[in-house]
């Protein structure tokens, strides 16, 4: 599949993303966009991110504005260098997926790049390159330190204190910073499974082995949770203290909660629990992707400037939109997916009531959802399937048999069907890789898990067929 823009950015294999596709997507960036006059570029731990990095870099000198580079960074603390300078911003990273692919994610000095920007820089790919000399600026350490304080000062040197947290390190771009920050808040690092070897950790998908592994490790360890992220660290993973995992349409309720927040946008494929919770005025779904949620949270800010607004997606990813009160100190907003927000605001509030993480999440309405994906599947047949079962009732019927009477058909982003009783499936193909989603939801997670096994059996016989 070429590489092309999905909900997070541009998305392809390694082999596809030339040096001359890189600098045109990125000279097409900053002939569309406003930069502030400098670009910041950081990247994840792909082997191939510092490549790719070198190419953004000669496009944005070409281009005559200086390039801040930064290295090695978690996606949301490059966002956060940037915005605080008002300059652009350009990032490396294939996110969760396998290491075969990589992409780059757009920031003008406001934050993340719109679908109406996404459709500027498609329309500029044939525009010659510059030849300007900008400067090679290095960073230092100013962006992971700044990111590092932000939390550090919100929350406090007491808010962890006497917990032990386990940090799964693997290949995260935040590796590092993960142990710092949590020692900052008080709390024993216990740093686990460094890798030299990227590994593509999808925080919506966990895979048997690793849920196995985190179960062993927090028993091994007496830990209180363990926490770790996706590769470019914009997804948070958090597990209690027996290494079930909290999923990220829990965590983001509980950090809205935590933080004050009263108006939500999420998107369609998040836990429906968040309906049901007191305290917040109103839930805004949307379709499934950042620039969906951002331009909701835009929305409501527009209509009140003082409205407690934050986003969060199924994946854990979270963003702030109101200046709110931590612990122990006041946090801007950030509207652009971070993986720290929903790691801590959670735990810290779990070591204020004086319960575990397992007993706090037990307390939300009992809605529970499960998620995998289906790889290699091509995008033209994904769109006939979900066009089928879209458009006929009778086709749905079929594909759904066991599961009760349809109630509801959501066409949002893919296919969500709501049945008797208070099943939910949603099926949906991804934007960013030849995948095909599935979620579902229940009042147990014991039903949550056999419509998804069921269901992804039926999309495989379907699919693969």
């Amino acid at each position: 599949m070429a590489p092309k823009f999905g909900t997070s950015g541009l998305r392809g294999l390694v082999t596809e993303l030339t040096p001359d596709l890189v600098r045109a997507y990125t000279s097409a960036f900053l002939t569309a966009c406003p930069t502030g006059g400098a670009v910041h570029v950081g990247w994840d731990l792909r082997p191939s991110s510092p490549d790719i990095a070198d190419s953004v870099i000669a496009a944005v000198l070409a281009a005559g504005l200086d390039a801040v580079v930064h290295g090695a960074l978690p996606t949301p603390a490059l966002a956060l260098a940037s915005l605080d300078a008002g300059q652009g911003a350009v990032m490396i990273t294939g996110s969760h997926i396998p290491a075969d692919r990589n992409g780059l994610k757009f920031y003008t000095p406001s934050g993340e790049i719109s679908k109406d920007d996404e459709a500027g820089i498609n329309a500029n790919l044939t525009t010659p390159e510059g030849t300007g000399t900008g400067a090679r600026i290095d960073a230092g350490t100013a962006a992971p330190d700044a990111y590092v304080a932000r939390y550090a000062d919100a929350f406090g040197a007491l808010a962890l204190a006497g917990m032990r947290i386990g940090v799964y390190q693997h290949s995260s771009v935040a590796r590092d910073i993960m142990v710092r920050v949590v020692e900052a808040l008080g709390a024993v690092a216990v740093p686990l499974a460094r890798s030299d070897i990227f590994i593509p950790v999808d925080t919506e998908a966990v895979d048997p082995e690793t849920r196995a592994g985190l179960a062993g490790w927090c028993a091994d360890n007496q830990l209180d949770a363990l926490i770790s992220t996706d590769g470019d660290a914009d997804r948070p993973m958090v597990a209690d203290a027996q290494g079930t995992i909290v999923p990220g349409d829990v965590l983001g309720p509980l950090t809205a909660r935590a933080l004050g927040a009263r108006h939500i946008c999420t998107p369609v494929s998040s836990n429906t629990l968040v309906t049901r919770m007191a305290g917040f005025d109103t839930v805004d779904n949307t379709r499934i992707g950042s620039p969906f949620v951002i331009a909701a949270m835009e929305t409501a800010l527009a209509a009140d400037p003082s409205a407690k607004v934050v986003g969060y997606e199924a994946n854990g990813g979270f963003l702030l939109g109101f200046a709110a009160d931590g612990p122990a100190g006041t946090l801007a907003p950030l509207m652009t997916r971070d993986c720290l927000l929903p790691i801590l605001a959670p735990l810290a509030a779990a070591k204020a009531a004086g319960q575990p993480l397992a007993d706090l999440s037990a307390a939300l309405p009992p809605r529970f959802t499960a998620a995998d994906r289906l790889t290699g599947i091509a995008p033209e047949r994904a769109g006939r399937l979900l066009n089928e079962l879209g458009t006929d009732a009778g086709a749905r019927a079929a594909f759904f048999d066991g599961v009760g009477a349809e109630t509801n058909v959501d066409l949002t982003d893919g296919l969500r069907v709501s049945f008797q009783g208070g099943d939910v499936v949603h099926l949906r193909p991804s934007g960013n890789a030849p995948e095909f989603r599935c979620y579902t939801e229940s009042a147990s997670t014991v039903r949550a898990d056999e419509l998804l096994a069921m269901h992804l059996d039926k999309l495989g016989s379907v699919l693969n067929a």
